[in-house]
């Protein structure tokens, strides 16, 4: 504990009275802090020997084949849906902030449907699309006499929910970076015209390298959500690690230790996630100086 310090008082008061500053003492912070971690061990011990957590199972299955299977197909449908809604977002963000009023309303349209249904009805709505169409093509214009493609050989479950969590995702990317634009001065944008850059130059040279900085947190963000969000592919007899652990327990009766297995892939996959974004976040600002330093300075 930090010893009391002696000041002197200030100039016309005794010279020999003297201040005691002293550190303020909490001494119920203490015992809450005590109260939460005997709690928190408690717990972890609890969970620790518990027979019904399944432990021995969960050890044999985290590394199975089929749960590293079902693992990879999360991780390549999470980046192929994150990489079309990135996609797809710009092109969004573009025609919203555009001054054609079709194309901006038509973004505003695409945000209104995507983000005002639930996920889940878009994904199981993809995956019966050809109780609507059954027939891809010529066939969804004309009519199935103009003829067309399958549509249950076209969508199977892979193809719904690349469908369905990457048109999702694209209505909420195209409002992080039109919130990027938003972040970058008009200034920047009139100055690239004025040196007679055209418009597609002007994005790709002026505001999407200043806007990266306040995009890619909130993208980020997203990216985890979504891996997350895949889980929801169960609905659709995919084969993601949620569909791979239900498929095991439906066999062997063993729901919570299956359970841990996936959460326990889950933790890892975002902390990655997370971990990436730590290092992609300081490379972005590199040599960005904080306006609180600026003002420092100064």
């Amino acid at each position: 504990m930090t010893a009391p310090v002696s000041v002197k008082a200030p100039s016309g008061i005794d010279e020999l009275a003297t201040l005691r500053i002293a550190p303020v003492r909490r001494p119920w912070q203490w015992v809450a802090t005590g109260v939460v971690l005997v709690m928190l061990a408690l717990l972890l011990a609890s969970v620790a020997v518990n027979p019904n957590m399944g432990w021995p199972v969960v050890g044999r299955h985290l590394f199975s084949a089929e749960i590293l299977r079902g693992i990879g197909w999360t991780v390549l449908l999470t980046v192929l849906c994150m990489a079309l809604a990135t996609v797809l977002g710009v092109v969004i963000a573009v025609m919203r902030t555009a001054n054609n009023r079709v194309l901006s309303a038509a973004a505003s349209l695409y945000l209104w449907f995507f983000r005002g249904t639930p996920l889940l009805v878009q994904l199981i709505l993809w995956f019966n699309l050809a109780l609507v169409f059954p027939l891809l093509g010529p066939a969804v214009f004309f009519g199935e006499s103009a003829g067309g493609l399958d549509t249950n050989h076209v969508i199977n479950w892979f193809m719904a929910a690349l469908l369905g969590f990457g048109l999702h995702e694209a209505a909420y990317m195209s409002e992080i970076v039109r919130g990027g634009f938003l972040a970058v001065g008009r200034g920047q944008t009139e100055a690239a015209e004025s040196l007679g850059m055209t418009g597609t130059q002007t994005l790709r040279r002026v505001l999407l390298p200043q806007a990266l900085r306040v995009i890619v947190p909130p993208s980020v963000n997203q990216f985890v959500n979504l891996f997350k969000a895949t889980s929801l592919v169960a609905f659709i007899s995919g084969q993601d690690l949620l569909s791979s652990v239900q498929h095991i327990y439906a066999n062997n009766y063993q729901v919570i230790p299956l359970l841990l297995v996936a959460s326990l892939w889950y933790l890892v996959l975002v902390s990655l996630a997370t971990l990436g974004q730590h290092y992609l976040e300081r490379r972005l600002n590199r040599g960005h100086v904080p306006t609180t330093a600026k003002g420092a300075k100064g």
